[in-house]
Formats: structure tokens, C-alpha cells, sequence
């Protein structure tokens, strides 16, 4: 076993895809700070390069072999750095990266992050690195270093489970990080206290799909009570949660939006296709009439609940009459934003197996287009909904690109921009809103 790194070293982690992934890297660096390492934002200061990386679709895999071009070509020119690759392509490709880069030293899935350390020890001391095994679902070590956060940092990342056991046919997540496992309730209440006693106000409980949080561990809270659990917890301003599967999508759960207020008026339900065809191609498991009660119901429960969601278009076989389903549903629902993709074929997926023809990529693309195009005069109009109206924004930081306007977001998650300075960060103040924009908003303290 190699021995604890003693001198200071400097890691830099570049991270790609989804807040999984995000989450992921934040308890690596966690992790390696037990070991002496600090954090650095220039890859060219590193001395442990690691690439946390997203295969959903092949345009985030190919970003990830780009990136890794550039540290490639550091340690080429004599930058004494120990480079690796993690996340979701490390799980899919494994050993094959390693071959087909000879100067890549690590490669691990996203079951080696509790034991990062020692793989990260072994290969500053010179050895070649590859660790894609599963760990045992009943004794999963989830981590528990917290990182600690920014001074002015607002919300945090709480994983509540990890892995998913749906078998969507466009989705590698299951190949890729294994069978789905909850995390304890009350390891995760814990964690959360540790970081209100930092300062953070707002948690985010993230998983593959937060709805069947628990259902296979006896005696573990379900993930509506999982909420009421972190709802109590003393400084928690604002609870958000991602991902939820419609399928999963309890009662229960609709009963805390009446309950408790502070769960988010936001939620993001990812419907994928508004067709019922194309759902059971996908293996979605529900229809657009099961979707539509959900939704009713919810905003029942929360009359200002404002949704988003993830559309695929060009799914193997979809006709014309199948995507207007799609464009339909959007109205319908009146969706405030949406993450929309062309199919992408990703090996492993059972989507590969369909005999259904593929969609003709510029048909693909015309139908994303369209889709994207009604979005964004759907978003348009609920952001401009908001002008001239008092909304609470919880202060985040500097906008990112306008000097003294500070940015916040509201519970329905608008961003607001308006004049202010730090000292409001984590506070919660009311802003007239005076324009809306597309995504964002501009406003006035009152």
C-alpha cells in the first residue's frame, strides 16, 4: 500500500456533464485534502490533472478527448503532472483508454471515488491505474468528507443515492454507474447540517432518480420523508432536487409541495417524448396521459410550481405525427425551459437493438430546431410575465458579466440581475423586476 502523500501538491479537476458529476468531483477534492491536496483553477500549476467525465452523448466524450489533448501536450513539454480520468467514459472505456494514451496514468469509474486516494497514490508513484469495478451495493462506502465551501458560496450538492435501475433504451447511465443504491437518510441529514454550519442555505438532493430514494432499503425513509428530514434542519433556506423519473413520481411527494415551504417551486421532470409509442420504445414506462395528471397535480399542490424538462427528438422511428406530440405536449404542460437533444446511439444502449430506422440527422435537426425555437418564446414569456413585479431573490455573487450587478435566483429559479454588492450574498431581498430576457431577468432593489 503507498503511503500518504506528505508534501503539498496541487489538483485540478475539469468536470463534465451533469451535476453528478459535479457533486462527484467536489468529494474528490474533499477527499485528496486529507492527503495535502489544495485545489487549483490553472491546469498548468497541477500536479494531479483529472478529467471527471459525461457519456450521455458522444459531443460531451468528444469534449473530454480535447481537453485531454491539451494536458497531454503539458506533460509532453515537461510539466511533471500525473494525469487521469474519471467519471463515466473512464466506466465505459476502461482499459482501452490506457492503451490507446501511454501517457495517461489513471483511470478509474465513478465507484473508485471513495477510494481515490489510493488510487491517486499509486499512480503518483509511477504505476499505470485502471479501477472500473463495481463496489457491493449493501456496504457502499458513499463518502462523507464535506469540501468546504466558499465564504460567499449560496447552495451545495447532497447525492442521495447512486446508480439507477430503469433500463431507459437511450440511456448508458446504468452501464456506466451500476445499480442504483440510497444513501442513509441519516448520513445525508448530517451532511447537510455540516454544510448550513458553513454557511450554505441552499441544498440540492441529487440522484439518478430521487423519487425511488429508499424503496430498497427496509426501514429507510421514502424520499418524500427524506425531505420533511431536511426541511427541519435548522438554516436550510430552499431544498431543490434532481433527478425525478415521472414513473416514481409518488403522491407522497406532491403532499410536501402543500407542506413545506421550502421546497422550491421549481422542478425539473424530464417527459423525453410526448408520444406514447415512442415512450415505450423508450422504456419510459408511463404515457402522456399518466404525465399530464402528474403535472395537474402538482400544480394543485403549488400554484406557482413552474417546470422544466429534457426532450430527445429523432428517437429511432419517430415520424412527423409522433415528434407533433412532442411540440403539443410543450404547450400543454407550458414547460419555462427544457433541455432538448438530438438521439444520440451510445454503445451499450439498448436503443441499438431497436429495429426501428434512424430519424435522417438533418430531419433530426430541423424537428430540434423547431422545438428549441418554441422554448425559447415560451421561456421569453414567463420571464416577461415578471416585469414590473416584486419577486425574492436569494443573492448568489457578481453577475457574471456586468461590474457592480450582483445576480440571485427567485424559488421559481428565474436568475435576476440588479445594482448591489456582496454583502447581500445568502440574503434573501425583494427586486422589482424591470426587463425580462429570454432565460434571465433585470431588476431593481425596492
Amino acid at each position: 500500500m503507498s503511503e500518504p502523500i506528505s508534501a503539498e501538491k496541487k489538483v485540478f479537476i475539469h468536470t463534465f456533464g451533469c451535476q453528478m458529476n459535479e457533486y462527484d468531483s467536489a468529494k474528490i477534492r474533499a477527499k485528496l485534502g486529507t492527503d495535502g491536496f489544495t485545489a487549483t483553477q490553472d491546469p498548468g500549476d497541477a500536479d494531479l490533472i483529472l478529467l471527471n467525465t459525461c457519456s450521455i452523448r458522444d459531443k460531451a466524450e468528444q469534449k473530454m478527448h480535447s481537453a485531454l489533448g491539451e494536458y497531454r501536450r503539458m506533460k509532453k513539454n515537461g510539466q511533471p503532472v500525473t494525469i487521469g480520468i474519471a467519471g463515466c467514459v473512464a466506466q465505459q472505456e476502461g482499459d482501452a483508454l490506457l492503451k490507446r494514451y501511454s501517457d495517461l496514468d489513471l483511470v478509474f469509474g465513478p465507484d473508485g471515488v471513495p477510494h481515490v486516494n489510493q488510487l491517486v497514490r499509486e499512480a503518483m508513484d509511477g504505476k499505470r491505474v485502471l479501477d472500473t469495478e463495481f463496489l457491493d451495493l449493501e456496504t457502499y462506502p458513499f463518502v462523507t468528507e464535506v469540501e468546504t465551501v466558499d465564504d460567499q458560496q449560496v447552495g451545495a450538492f447532497v447525492t442521495i443515492q447512486k446508480g439507477c435501475d430503469n433500463k431507459c433504451t437511450f440511456c448508458i447511465v446504468p452501464t456506466t454507474r451500476g445499480a442504483e443504491a440510497s444513501r442513509s437518510s441519516s448520513q445525508i441529514v448530517d451532511e447537510v447540517k455540516a454544510l448550513v454550519d458553513q454557511g450554505v442555505v441552499e441544498i440540492t438532493l441529487i440522484g439518478q432518480n430521487v423519487n425511488s430514494y429508499g424503496l430498497k432499503t427496509p426501514g429507510e425513509k421514502t424520499f418524500a420523508e427524506l425531505l420533511y428530514a431536511v426541511s427541519d434542519v435548522e438554516g436550510v433556506e430552499r431544498i431543490r432536487y434532481t433527478t425525478s423519473h415521472p414513473r416514481d413520481m409518488g403522491d407522497d411527494v406532491v403532499q410536501a409541495y402543500r407542506d413545506l415551504p421550502k421546497l422550491s417551486s421549481y422542478l425539473h421532470l424530464p417527459v423525453q417524448s410526448g408520444n406514447n409509442r415512442i415512450l415505450r420504445r423508450m422504456k419510459r414506462y408511463y404515457k402522456r396521459e399518466r404525465f399530464l395528471e402528474i403535472c395537474a397535480a402538482l400544480k394543485d399542490a403549488r400554484p406557482d410550481l413552474v417546470m422544466t424538462t429534457d426532450f430527445i427528438v429523432g428517437f429511432p422511428g419517430e415520424t412527423e405525427e409522433q415528434f407533433e406530440d412532442t411540440m403539443t405536449l410543450l404547450d400543454e404542460v407550458g414547460f419555462i425551459g427544457s433541455y432538448s437533444f438530438k438521439y444520440s446511439p451510445r454503445p451499450g444502449t439498448p436503443a441499438l437493438r431497436l429495429k426501428d430506422p434512424l430519424v435522417p440527422n438533418d430531419v433530426a435537426g430541423a424537428r430540434l430546431t423547431r422545438l428549441q425555437n418554441r422554448q425559447r418564446e415560451l421561456s421569453s414569456a414567463w420571464t416577461r410575465g415578471h416585469e414590473g413585479k416584486v419577486v425574492d431573490v436569494l443573492v448568489e455573487g457578481w453577475s457574471r458579466h456586468d461590474p457592480g450587478v450582483i445576480c440571485g435566483r427567485t424559488d421559481t429559479n428565474l436568475m435576476v440581475n440588479f445594482p448591489g454588492d456582496l454583502s447581500l450574498v445568502r440574503k434573501t431581498v425583494p427586486v422589482r423586476v424591470t426587463r425580462g430576457f429570454t432565460h434571465t431577468a433585470r431588476g431593481e432593489r425596492v
